[in-house]
């Protein structure tokens, strides 16, 4: 008589061995945003040194300390989340889910200064579509500080692709918080860690975009 096949899950791959599923599909998503925001950037550089007229420049219009914090929050978020996954692959739930957190927290602070800097920004008169008639930017355009032809480019371009980055800033903060809950119900070990090691590449992914956005756009 035949003996039935007994299936055994899958063993959870080692530190650094192999590619699971879950990583192979991180890998592709994340290759598919690389020309998502390859196309945004490329855009923005071929608009502004190709406009026909000056560029405001961005410590003018933008608040470039304001934004340089923000850049310093999300770096050390990346920090944390590789502390977080060192801990969970060493079996330190606690530590685990301290540095899971702080990123969590860090990211969201993120969020929150973005979302302070939109609206003095629009406050001030700095929209989509250029400069609001009558505002305090206004009167930089009337003398000569903000040049008006390019500020509906500059403007647009701006929100687009601030915007897009804290759009995918805050759907990694909810991933890391269903990921946190699960740590909360021991979901994650030192043999498995696979949610924890995807949400790490996307958010390392989306660290590693805001430093070159951050660098064209407030810097340069």
């Amino acid at each position: 008589m035949a003996h039935a096949a007994v299936m055994e899950p899958p063993a959870a791959a080692e530190p650094g061995a192999g590619v699971y599923n879950e990583k192979l599909g991180m890998w592709v998503f994340l290759g598919s945003e690389v020309m998502f925001f390859t196309a945004l950037i490329g855009s923005y550089i071929i608009l502004r040194f190709g406009a026909p007229g000056e560029w405001a420049r961005p410590g003018v219009v933008l608040n470039v300390p304001v934004t340089a914090f923000n850049t310093f929050l999300l770096i050390c978020s990346s920090v944390s989340m590789v502390k977080a996954y060192a801990a969970v692959v060493d079996g330190d739930q606690q530590k685990f889910k301290m540095w899971l957190l702080l990123t969590i927290i860090a990211g969201a602070s993120f969020v929150g200064v973005q979302a302070y800097e939109y609206t003095h920004l629009v406050h001030d008169g700095f929209l989509p579509s250029g400069i609001r008639e009558g505002s305090e930017l206004w009167e930089k355009v009337e003398a000569g500080t903000v040049p008006a032809a390019t500020a509906g480019i500059y403007g647009s371009s701006f929100y687009i692709m601030t915007g897009f980055h804290g759009f995918h800033v805050t759907c990694g903060v909810v991933s890391m918080i269903w990921v946190y809950l699960k740590a909360l119900r021991g979901g994650y070990s030192a043999t498995d860690y696979r949610g924890v090691e995807v949400i790490g590449l996307y958010w390392h992914f989306v660290d590693l975009v805001w430093i070159i956005l951050f660098t064209i756009v407030y810097l340069v």
